[in-house]
């Protein structure tokens, strides 16, 4: 059985840090469990592991500590690792939309049409 297996039958954040044997506090852990195995998702993803080894298991661990090292020096906020935090970073993009008064829609204003 790979370590892949293993981890895949974990379900919580301070399983994967048990049995990957990672030193974590629990204040840290409580704030940015999902965030912090998201990450380590990421490194895994970028990654192809031969899961059979003590080397995927090392792997592993380093990925683990190295996402989880992420969230001790920044926030959730600051890293970003989910679609809504993501997509909260661009409000510049929002900004470039004309504005459109509410009397033109309703049509009881002047037209827009020149």
């Amino acid at each position: 059985m790979s370590i892949l297996d293993d981890l895949q039958k974990l379900s919580s954040a301070e399983e994967f840090f048990d049995a990957l044997a990672v030193d974590y506090d629990p204040a840290v852990i409580r704030v940015a469990r999902l965030h912090i195995l998201r990450r380590m998702g990421e490194y895994l993803a970028k990654n192809n592991l031969d899961g059979a080894d003590e080397a995927a298991r090392e792997a592993c661990r380093n990925y683990l500590a190295r996402a989880y090292a992420d969230f001790v020096a920044s926030s959730p906020i600051e890293q970003r690792v989910f679609k809504v935090l993501k997509d909260a970073a661009k409000p510049a993009e929002k900004a470039k939309k004309p504005f459109v008064p509410l009397s033109v829609l309703t049509g009881k204003g002047p037209s827009m049409r020149a």
